[in-house]
């Protein structure tokens, strides 16, 4: 009875939350910026760019790539009951597929965050590219793990978030490679200044 107002409720709120996101991280920025120098403030500046992007490209890729895909593979189930003693019919409710949407979304866009984080952690010195490749196997193993656990129980689902988080983290190898010769180049300068 309740499930068109909770509807609303829910897109209302979904929407409201990617309207206010910029505006609510540069509110966050504008905190922030005056305690940092000026060469950490261009340093953080490509990242508060990227995060965004990453986060819409990754709900774009869920909601016209992957949704289709998916529910095609759901609607396969479906059998009038000619072929089987069992008819099987789709009721879908609308909550059900808002809420399967806004957690793909929400998973998509968080995941694909990873170039961001290991490029933030090659930039304070945590990790480097020979760790990112040495490490290879098993992430791939948790990246397929995690899609397992964030996606719905159906392969198209999961190999698509898989995929792409594996281009992302190999993306990101090049990126802290990047990151590395900018250190070492910063460092030989300051040692011959």
């Amino acid at each position: 009875l309740q499930e068109t107002f909770l509807t609303y409720i829910k897109v209302s709120f979904f929407t409201a939350f990617f309207v206010t996101c910029p505006f609510i991280l540069m509110q966050i920025w504008k905190f922030i910026a005056p305690g940092l120098y000026k060469h950490e403030k261009l340093a953080i500046l490509p990242y508060l760019v990227l995060t965004p992007i990453l986060f819409f490209l990754g709900g774009m890729l869920v909601y016209y790539l992957i949704m289709p895909l998916a529910i095609k593979f759901f609607l396969s189930f479906e059998s009038t009951g000619m072929s089987t003693s069992l008819p099987i019919q789709l009721e879908a409710k609308v909550n059900e597929y808002l809420s399967l949407v806004m957690k793909l979304i929400f998973a998509f866009g968080l995941s694909f965050q990873l170039p961001i984080v290991l490029s933030l952690l090659a930039r304070i010195g945590f990790i480097d590219a020979k760790f990112l490749k040495e490490r290879r196997k098993f992430v791939v193993v948790i990246i397929f793990a995690s899609a397992a656990l964030l996606t719905p129980p159906d392969p198209i689902t999961q190999i698509g978030l898989a995929i792409p988080l594996l281009l992302l983290y190999e993306l990101s190898i090049l990126s802290v490679g990047i990151i590395e010769s900018k250190n070492l180049k910063r460092e030989r300068e300051e040692e011959n200044a």
